[in-house]
């Protein structure tokens, strides 16, 4: 305790000392608590040490990593040093920064709260420090920080399922997470389309189900077809992973989503699907269901087995067993599941859900940990008030669970699900909403509501599920780091600290840019604006990066410089790039404009009623079928009058953006008079493409050449016609 008390009135000394206080918020995201800055800078000399006090000597290695400074246990405070230290006055993530006119000081009530002040410390320096090239002698203004989190829990969710992420990319994403102040990490790890952990007392869920594709009984999605592909992580591994993340002050939660989203595990062990012969018919032979059966006491066995293993890898307190998007009319099919709801006095099947979820809960108690769970599976309020429930599906949803009295995360999809699109002609998915990091950034409002009302917020998570990923792999940038940088450093603002306007906070993201370059950060940056009067094309951003432009018809970017002189101002499209960042296109209405000429739409395919083909016919949505397409299908577009004039047609089967619900091998036929056809080409992810097409088009058809797409239906969506200029 002396040596405490020495060490801190030294500190009060030394900190006293050019001292000429006046508020300054600093470019660090997330915002400190309070910051004061001091006349001067302190210069750190390539003599110094980084010197810590007992039970730091991790997080000197760590910081160690981006400032090249040998490191030895504290002794006694000298002139130069940067040094660690706990404080037991602080909270577990609370800490102070000292940077004098003689030494940097940081101390914190834990190591967690070391790892903060460590990730405030790098944003005062250079930007090269990410990239562990910063040479020294370095200057540091003089300041003082005092700061801590609003949540304790600030979290992000990677599905690493539905596109396999492999270790070295996934240490990689955990870093980037640490230098915002992330601390936990839920991993998807099994889904409908992958298994991706190791289980030693049963080879077969990674030695078969972390595969898809070739000669694996898991039909591809998402693109891929022809090829065997995916992957999983060993114990080993995941060990290390889980100790990488540790040394950065992040938890990793595991994820095995139950009891629905388990077609893979299903297909590599069928005996987990209820007593019952489906009819295949729908999905030409292929089984696709995916949910577990309540009834049979052998997958409560199975379920242990996995569950020891994981409790013996992840030390988080807490497992997350899923709970969502469960369908429960195979349990209706199912003599057993009948059985048990008619024995137990059940009245409805979601009942079923709950007997599930709470055997599987408690095989975890019996583990020594607790369950998290999405919030369907909490809604009846039949789960032990200890688990801790994400709520995904949106605020309304979020309200109930709060006032049920569970320890809540909020990760609404419309705030906080970062596959989203961010602009209507960006890829990801949009059932939640088309937003960027400003809408995330706003769920600030939505904060002070609920913390207003009854209930524990425990922390906001983001998500990241992985379907347009896989898609995704051929883009120039890497797609992941677009769809969700800059968003978490807006997650980050959010969960820590945020309590300003979005222009302050995008002042210091600006200033951010060129360390999320320094990271390897593939980051999306907001559009350019752009303008057209008198003949004068005009682009402009507000964050100072440079803009280049394309003209129709070809790759090839120029720097913009000065504003263009044209009559033609649709040749044009502009973006705004940095080393690694890089915005979407801008232009002008014209650019990006389609035409919807009448359209005719059969198809040898049945119908579903509700989503008939008229709504393709009326360029408003998709048609959906009734059954996966086998080889001899085919669709049909005729066109009332030909289509002349365009610059680009496509034709697309599946979802937007993304390779579902396909005629997933076939050819491509075109007409200019609605009888004779010729062969222009083959469908790619279900669909094409037709660039600068001279000849009139009356009509053209898709012609399916394989059998099944993995899936009981198929998508037909509108044509895109955009007309020449």
């Amino acid at each position: 305790m002396f040596a405490m008390r020495t060490f801190l009135l030294s500190l009060a000394l030394i900190c006293a000392l050019g001292v000429g206080a006046q508020p300054l918020t600093p470019s660090i995201i997330p915002q400190p608590l309070k910051t004061t800055q001091r006349q001067g800078v302190f210069t750190i000399a390539p003599t110094a040490h980084i010197t810590y006090s007992e039970g730091l000597h991790d997080s000197a290695d760590y910081l160690a990593e981006y400032l090249p400074l040998p490191t030895e246990p504290y002794r006694a405070l000298r002139e130069g040093d940067v040094v660690l230290m706990l404080n037991a006055n602080l909270a577990h993530e609370e800490y102070t920064l000292d940077v004098s006119r003689n030494c940097i000081i940081m101390q914190g009530g834990s190591t967690a709260a070391i790892h903060n002040a460590i990730e405030s410390l790098l944003q005062l320096l250079p930007a090269e420090v990410y990239a562990k090239q910063m040479a020294l002698p370095q200057s540091v203004m003089q300041l003082r920080v005092e700061d801590k989190p609003h949540y304790a829990y600030r979290g992000f969710m990677l599905d690493v399922t539905r596109t396999w992420v492999s270790v070295d990319e996934l240490k990689h994403f955990i870093e980037a997470l640490a230098h915002h102040k992330i601390n936990h990490l839920h991993l998807h790890l099994s889904d409908d389309e992958g298994w991706r952990i190791e289980i030693l007392s049963h080879p077969e869920l990674t030695a078969i189900g972390a595969y898809r594709g070739g000669d694996s009984p898991v039909m591809p999605r998402y693109g891929r077809w022809s090829e065997k592909y995916g992957g999983y992580y060993t114990q080993a591994q995941m060990r290390d992973i889980v100790a990488f993340a540790a040394r950065r002050n992040i938890v990793i939660i595991p994820e095995i989503d139950l009891p629905g989203h388990s077609h893979n595990i299903a297909r590599v062990k069928p005996d987990i699907l209820c007593n019952y012969t489906p009819s295949l018919t729908s999905s030409a032979g292929y089984d696709t269901r995916g949910v577990f059966c309540v009834a049979k006491e052998d997958n409560y066995a199975l379920l242990e087995d996995i569950f020891r293993e994981l409790a013996d890898i992840f030390p988080s307190p807490y497992i997350h067993i899923g709970g969502d998007e469960v369908s429960t009319s195979q349990w209706q099919h199912c003599p057993d599941c009948k059985a048990l709801f008619e024995r137990e006095g059940m009245t409805g099947y979601g009942e079923l859900q709950s007997h599930f979820m709470m055997r599987v809960a408690a095989i975890l108690e019996g583990l020594g940990k607790h369950s998290a769970v999405w919030n369907e599976a909490a809604e009846d309020g039949r789960m032990a008030l200890s688990t801790r429930v994400h709520c995904w599906e949106g605020m309304k949803q979020a309200r109930a669970i709060l006032s049920k009295g569970y320890p809540t995360i909020i990760e609404a999809g419309e705030y906080f699900y970062f596959d989203m699109r961010q602009g209507p002609r960006e890829g990801g998915h949009d059932w939640a909403g088309v937003f960027d990091a400003r809408k995330t950034y706003f769920f600030l409002a939505e904060r002070a509501q609920l913390e207003q009302s009854a209930g524990r917020v425990e922390g906001v998570e983001a998500a990241f599920f992985s379907e347009a990923y896989l898609s995704n792999r051929h883009q120039p940038y890497n797609f992941l780091y677009y769809q969700t940088y800059p968003r978490i450093c807006a997650l980050s603002e959010v969960a820590w600290s945020a309590r300003g306007e979005w222009e302050e906070f995008y002042s210091r993201l600006v200033a951010h840019y060129q360390r999320m370059d320094n990271m390897g950060l593939s980051f999306r940056i907001f559009p350019p604006e752009v303008s057209y009067s008198e003949g004068v094309l005009t682009a402009t951003n507000d964050d100072s990066t440079a803009i280049y432009y394309t003209t129709l018809g070809s790759d090839e970017e120029h720097l913009y410089t000065e504003p263009i002189l044209t009559p033609k101002p649709y040749l044009y499209a502009f973006r705004s790039r940095t080393e690694l960042g890089l915005s979407p296109e801008a232009g002008v209405p014209e650019r990006f404009a389609t035409s919807r000429p009448k359209v005719h739409i059969t198809t040898s395919l049945p119908v579903s009623d509700k989503a008939p083909l008229s709504r393709a016919e009326s360029y408003s949505a998709a048609a959906r079928t009734t059954r996966a397409a086998r080889s001899g299908d085919w669709v049909e577009y005729r066109f009332e009058r030909a289509v002349v004039g365009t610059r680009r047609m496509e034709f697309h089967t599946g979802t937007p953006r993304m390779p579902r619900f396909i005629l997933r091998e076939g050819y491509v036929e075109v007409s200019s008079d609605g009888e004779h056809f010729t062969r222009v080409g083959d469908l790619h992810d279900g669909g094409i493409v037709l660039e600068g097409y001279a000849k009139p088009l009356k009509a053209l058809r898709v012609v399916c050449t394989a059998d099944a797409n993995g899936a009981s239906y198929c998508l037909i969506q509108p044509p895109v016609i955009l007309p020449e200029m």
